[in-house]
């Protein structure tokens, strides 16, 4: 298997009805896997309706009404081809399409979490694009005047095929509110936020002057578990060894890296909140240091100049001298279409959904990444943009240095996930012993994966 493969655990809730659609997997996939490169073309006046599942969809404001406008632009230039748009919730979108899929009724192309790639491809029937596109197709589509970067091309690659494309995805920030800095008599221009230590003395002196826990961490709560684990990277840990066949959020170095949160709580310093309750917050002002995904930064802005006050974004902080290992969040398109021309009308709005203008109006009004990351330097569509929007550089910085979600192997992933994001909160705000509590949750994750 390739190592290099990998998906994002987001989901909480477990995958409903695994094996029975395990049992039809080769129906819902379709009959044989076509020739290299045997995408039909469709004539122009051929019409085709297409279902687009996406999570983005279900976040009214923002996120939607950027999705919507790039439909609507793609069928502008694509009269032939209707497009239908459809919500699924963030938090299972596998499970939207397997029991759309169990239905007759699977869409045409499904935005899916990370997490989900090796049972989109192994379970759900997600097309083999290497198959059905071709390596030539492939090619075309990653490069172009602006390639996509050589480590977010891969990411939807499972088992040596490429089985979806690398869509919408951040690294995680550190927000800062500057005003709560400087009242507590820190300039936020030359403070020291390098190191988990050095952020932790800043929102101890902050706690001081206002009396209240002044950080909020989002990947050490349920639904962070794609930022812990580049915490975990960071501290010399990971959460599954390389042959993916043992758990290894147990060791030293894992149970060091709740630890220091856990100390963080005791200190006074940490919120106990949930994420939403924690987003929320900081983008009230209401807590000064807050880790959370890139692609929440057009909310922290219009919170900060609703509040009056001025935001801040600084790289994933270090522990002692180690080097930051971000990860990434997000998703990828994967394509469900067995008709011939839905799937070609399914690649031509997955090849526009990650084209260099779908990345303008995602980067500048979401705040994902650019995948097409050279779009940013100067001369590019996004070059003036990221000059005149500063927030945005931490975030490219730490592409260079971005190592993939790691995905737990078999139908228990969320389950897995869900084990490692009650330990962690257990160890970091309930009491709990973070060496037994995270020894204990390796074990019980351990039979999960057998």
């Amino acid at each position: 298997m390739n190592t290099r493969a990998r998906r994002a655990v987001f989901a909480t809730a477990a995958i409903v009805g695994a094996a029975a659609l395990a049992g039809c997997a080769g129906s819902v996939a379709g009959s044989a896997p076509a020739a290299s490169g045997s995408l039909t073309e469709l004539t122009d006046d051929q019409q085709v309706e297409i279902v687009f599942e996406s999570y983005n969809l279900a976040n009214v404001g923002t996120f939607s009404d950027a999705i919507n406008q790039l439909l609507d632009e793609f069928m502008d230039e694509n009269p032939n081809i209707t497009v239908v748009g459809q919500p699924s919730p963030l938090t299972s979108t596998a499970a939207s399409v397997q029991q759309q899929l169990l239905a007759g009724q699977a869409p045409d192309i499904a935005q899916l979490t990370f997490n989900e790639l090796d049972f989109a491809a192994t379970t759900l029937g997600a097309q083999n694009l290497s198959t059905l596109v071709g390596d030539e197709g492939l090619a075309d589509q990653f490069g172009g005047d602006y390639p996509y970067h050589e480590r977010a091309a891969v990411l939807a690659d499972w088992d040596d095929a490429t089985y979806g494309l690398p869509y919408v995805f951040s690294t995680p920030i550190l927000w800062i509110n500057e005003d709560q800095f400087t009242a507590a008599g820190l300039d936020p221009e030359t403070v020291d936020l390098s190191t988990w230590d050095a952020v932790a003395d800043a929102a101890a002196q902050i706690t001081e002057s206002t009396g209240a826990p002044s950080m909020s961490v989002s990947c050490v709560i349920t639904g962070g578990s794609w930022c812990m684990q580049g915490l975990f990277l960071s501290n010399g840990a990971q959460v599954l060894s390389d042959d993916r066949t043992t758990i290894e959020f147990g060791s030293d170095a894992a149970i060091d890296t709740v630890a220091t949160f856990t100390e963080m709580y005791e200190d006074g310093v940490l919120t106990n909140e949930d994420f939403t309750s924690q987003y929320e917050a900081f983008a009230q002002g209401k807590t000064a240091i807050h880790v959370n995904s890139s692609g929440v930064q057009g909310a922290f802005m219009m919170g900060a100049e609703a509040g009056g006050w001025t935001l801040d974004a600084h790289t994933l902080p270090a522990f002692g001298d180690q080097a930051v290992v971000p990860t990434n969040s997000g998703s990828f398109l994967a394509m469900f279409a067995t008709d011939p021309a839905k799937q070609a009308a399914a690649w031509e709005l997955m090849q526009f959904m990650t084209s260099p203008r779908a990345y303008e109006i995602i980067s500048t009004q979401i705040g994902y990444l650019p995948l097409r990351s050279s779009m940013a330097d100067e001369g590019g569509p996004l070059y003036d943009w990221v000059e005149a929007n500063p927030l945005v550089k931490p975030n490219l910085e730490q592409l260079d240095a971005l190592e993939p979600w790691v995905s737990y192997p078999g139908d228990s992933y969320a389950q897995v996930d869900q084990v490692l994001a009650t330990a962690i909160e257990d160890a970091v705000f309930n009491g709990a012993d973070p060496a037994a509590t995270m020894t204990e949750a390796a074990e019980r994750a351990q039979g999960l994966i057998e």
